[in-house]
């Protein structure tokens, strides 16, 4: 799954190099501890407007659902194409969440160890983009996003037993067109990013308290329980 992500890439940088876009797009600080129920960065695309920067509320509602509706901040991906919930916005409303790196706690015997996952090489690709879903809010121009989720790839398979969807970057394009709106192409240009670019570090468990926000976090720690990294 993904509950807890970190971005201290600045959204300006993101837009030009990903993007070609000078437009200013509102820089922020640096988060480390991007936790559910916050206004994330995402990346959206209307008929309108090919590619915008927005800031969505990280938890999934439809502007149609009740009051009582569940704010899911995860899809699983097998699901989001069928699900009554979910198959519009995979439709016509799919997003990115630039992403410096994410957070997943592996069990082990004195309690859960959290992992950071990140680019091996940060030269090559400063961010990953989680694969997810928009919808607006009804309220102006706000928006509402999930991350998808599927099988975590073999590398990470310790940690836990999913994953987000981290696509290829040059996929962005596709995946981001409001126009492709057939299931099996989407699929088909949903390609991951490879998972030998990615690699995986225990941290402290500070993270796990949401008021912590700061670059220690990102240190690696000894884990006498597990491989102090992975990724090959």
């Amino acid at each position: 799954m993904c509950g807890r992500f970190a971005l201290h890439t600045p959204r300006s940088r993101i837009a030009t190099r990903y993007f070609d876009l000078q437009l200013p797009v509102g820089d922020v600080h640096a988060r480390y501890n991007i936790t559910p129920g916050a206004q994330i960065t995402s990346v959206l695309a209307t008929p309108e407007t090919p590619v915008s920067f927005a800031f969505s509320h990280w938890g999934f509602r439809p502007s149609w659902a009740k009051g009582d509706a569940p704010t899911p901040i995860n899809i699983r991906a097998e699901k989001a194409a069928t699900s009554t919930y979910f198959r519009s916005a995979f439709a016509h409303r799919r997003c990115l969440v630039p992403a410096s790196g994410w957070y997943e706690w592996r069990k082990t015997e004195s309690g859960k160890q959290p992992y950071y996952i990140t680019l091996k090489d940060p030269d090559q690709d400063e961010v990953v983009f989680l694969a997810g879903l928009w919808e607006p809010t009804g309220e102006g121009m706000e928006t509402c996003c999930a991350i998808l989720t599927e099988p975590v790839s073999q590398a990470f398979e310790f940690i836990h037993d999913r994953q987000p969807v981290v696509l290829d970057p040059e996929r962005r394009w596709q995946w981001l067109d409001p126009e492709l709106s057939d299931r099996d192409t989407i699929r088909k240009v949903a390609r991951r990013l490879d998972p030998d670019r990615l690699i995986a570090c225990p941290v402290s468990t500070r993270v796990n308290r949401p008021a912590n926000d700061d670059p220690g976090l990102l240190e690696p720690i000894d884990d006498s329980d597990g491989p102090e990294e992975t990724g090959s």
